[in-house]
């Protein structure tokens, strides 16, 4: 068992040494290395603020003000009162038009009826939504790298095939170049052959150059270096397609996709906004202290007198109900509600497109399923009208046009059931794409922080 178990561990390190990656392997490294993966730590962090702030309501507000004025009139004796306090020898000189205050005003909110709790449910859920839209695009990169994996598969197998009918030819042309000298043939039949050698020969040359332009493209996509895609699990090939073969049931009911996911954050915020409209009819319960050094103060009669700074101050609690709420309550309620609607015909739509999407994909795996049950005989066939047109060629019964056709018709054989291979693996993980299936786990550090 410890030997078995060395033994993988050595292969898989000769994979990853090696430049060989699996599909999973780029799909997870892609979403790491893609910039957008950042954006959940910054959606965090700004999450996180804006809750600490809101929060910061329950802590005492305090102002502090500078005023000087100048009035046109201020509060006086009435003059037979002067005249009487000024034969008894008391001089009132009044209160002065120009006054002075330096102040300080202290308000601590005791009840606000839920207003600051529904504000940090709303920020909280606002940031859900901006992670749950930041998963969208986040998935699709995904869709990306299977894109190019699969291109990049198809293009091996060609350079393999290619490889293949290099060496068919370059068998045809030596026995051809033996045929030459010996007078059995002629010598445009050897050029013919080797004409198609050379051509076959450019064809790998544009290959090669596809491959490395692809392979640069998904290495720098992935942010790791790719040589070579490993085929998907052949295995894959005999799954039975799920929804579209008389089944009914999506699985996107469950909310697999993450823009299922994000209708469903988006539909909560919608909740919290509609609470928070409750909390804003609900009075609120505040104490407050309010002091200042100025003139005149609270006692008028003597500054009236003395004309002098002092200090004031004054606390208690204070009672406020805003009813201003109720005046748009209805049509807030009425806006929330086709807000509700307008994602539920969002959630339609996609749920509707998406099951086309997969009847789509279901029929393709079925035909190319189909396809390559008479692939393999067709080939078998292909070989076999080749055999038999080199030896017609080796008795002068045809000529080299005939062979060469019949070359190109197998090698086309050939490269049809490559093709139908890999189309049909990729229908397969389209269609678990489609379905919310996808092999890539979550990155860590993603959300929102914790209420």
């Amino acid at each position: 068992m410890k030997r078995s178990l060395c033994i993988i561990t050595v292969l898989h390190l000769f994979i990853a040494h090696s430049g060989a990656q699996t599909l999973e392997t780029c799909q997870q490294a892609a979403e790491q290395n893609y910039p957008l993966i950042r954006q959940y730590g910054l959606i965090e962090q700004t999450t996180a603020l804006t809750v600490a702030n809101i929060q910061k309501g329950w802590l005492p507000q305090v102002s502090a003000s500078v005023q000087a004025t100048y009035q046109s009139d201020v509060m006086s004796w009435p003059d037979e009162m002067r005249g009487m306090l000024g034969q008894l020898g008391v001089s009132i000189e009044g209160l002065k038009k120009d006054q002075y205050k330096i102040g300080l005003d202290v308000q601590q909110t005791v009840f606000d009826g839920g207003s600051i709790k529904r504000q940090k449910a709303i920020a909280r859920q606002q940031g859900e939504v901006q992670t749950a839209q930041n998963e969208v695009t986040m998935y699709k990169v995904r869709q990306r790298v299977n894109e190019m994996y699969f291109g990049l598969l198809l293009i091996d197998e060609q350079i393999k095939l290619n490889a293949d009918l290099l060496e068919l030819l370059s068998a045809n042309e030596t026995k051809l170049a033996s045929m030459l000298k010996g007078g059995t043939a002629a010598e445009s039949d050897y050029l013919t052959v080797k004409a198609e050698r050379l051509n076959v020969m450019q064809q790998k040359t544009g290959l090669r150059a596809q491959r490395q332009a692809l392979v640069r493209m998904l290495s720098a996509f992935c942010g790791i270096e790719v040589q070579t895609a490993v085929k998907p699990d052949a295995q894959l090939a005999s799954l039975r397609p799920a929804s579209a073969l008389g089944s009914d049931q999506n699985p996107l009911q469950e909310g697999h996709r993450p823009e299922l996911k994000a209708i469903d954050a988006q539909l909560r915020l919608t909740d919290a906004q509609e609470r928070a409209l409750d909390a804003a009819l609900m009075p609120k319960l505040g104490l407050f202290a309010q002091g200042y050094y100025g003139y005149p103060g609270y006692n008028m009669f003597e500054d009236m007198m003395s004309r002098r700074f002092s200090w004031n101050g004054m606390i208690g609690a204070r009672l406020s109900w805003n009813i201003g709420a109720l005046y748009t309550r209805k049509s807030d309620k009425a806006r929330l509600g086709v807000q509700r609607s307008m994602y539920d015909v969002q959630r339609e739509a996609f749920l509707f497109n998406n099951r086309l999407e997969q009847i789509q994909q279901n029929e393709n795996i079925v035909r190319y399923r189909q396809l390559m049950a008479d692939d393999q005989e067709i080939i078998t066939l292909r070989s076999s009208i080749r055999k038999a047109a080199e030896s017609k060629l080796s008795h002068g019964i045809i000529d080299v046009n005939d062979l060469v056709k019949e070359i190109n018709s197998e090698n086309a054989a050939r490269l049809q059931q490559s093709l139908h291979e890999i189309q049909m693996l990729k229908e397969i993980y389209d269609l678990r794409y489609a379905q919310g299936d996808a092999l890539a786990s979550p990155s860590p550090g993603r959300g929102v922080v914790a209420p």
